[in-house]
């Protein structure tokens, strides 16, 4: 029997100050449930390691370049930015603790140990909007990956990061030239005009077959100065 026709299987069932976080094993795949929104599983992660290859590629070389990773999720973007020792230090935001405590002694650590004991690695518990709004540091890359894209938000006030607001912000954080990432699942130009207006520049859209239906993209931009 394929896992399609199995029933999922609830391993740790958490209520954070969010909403209720869930990690369910269905057949081999291990997957995150949020406030009954299906975020990701470990079925692929193509579009995860095209976040991070895509925003790298975009920075032309510049050396040991800093990411912030906006979700820790299953922990493929983490996994894959550590698996590449062109990257400099790699902070990763994430404010449910349950994910974070899954990694470092559950389920998913298995995915993710080698990349939490990189000493490039640093693990926020934070949410994500709060922390680019209020940070002096800067990086020269953010990659996001905390939504199913700009117009499906797991929560609603994640919208205003993907606003005139919250793209300033993100430019704020960023160094001169630096580049911003956002997975979704489905493209959206709409959010391409808005990262224009909001001053980014080299803005595109990279596309992420799927098997079936929409598929998955990166969207891209450049930080004016």
């Amino acid at each position: 029997m394929t896992a399609s026709y199995e029933i999922p299987e609830v391993i740790d069932r958490r209520q954070g100050p969010y909403g209720e976080v869930v990690l369910r094993r269905h057949g081999a795949l291990l997957q995150i449930i949020a406030n009954g929104c299906f975020l990701m599983d470990t079925s692929d992660g193509r579009s995860e390691r095209l976040l991070m290859d895509a925003a790298y590629d975009a920075l032309d070389g510049r050396p040991e370049p800093s990411v912030l990773i906006g979700g820790l999720g299953v922990g493929f973007s983490l996994a894959h930015a550590a698996a590449d020792d062109r990257w400099g230090r790699i902070t990763v935001v994430e404010r449910e603790r349950a994910i974070i405590d899954w990694h470092r002694d559950g389920p998913l650590a298995a995915l993710s140990a080698g990349a939490l004991a990189d000493p490039r690695t640093d693990i926020v518990e934070r949410d994500l909007v709060d922390y680019v709004n209020e940070i002096s540091d800067t990086f020269d890359a953010l990659c996001l990956d905390i939504d199913n894209g700009p117009g499906w938000t797991v929560t609603e006030g994640n919208a205003g990061l993907y606003g005139t607001s919250g793209l300033a912000s993100c430019a704020r954080a960023l160094r001169p030239g630096g580049v911003l990432a956002v997975w979704s699942a489905q493209p959206s130009p709409e959010f391409e005009g808005t990262l224009r207006n909001a001053g980014f520049q080299r803005v595109r859209t990279e596309v992420i077959p799927v098997a079936r239906g929409v598929p998955d993209v990166v969207h891209l931009a450049v930080s004016p100065g």
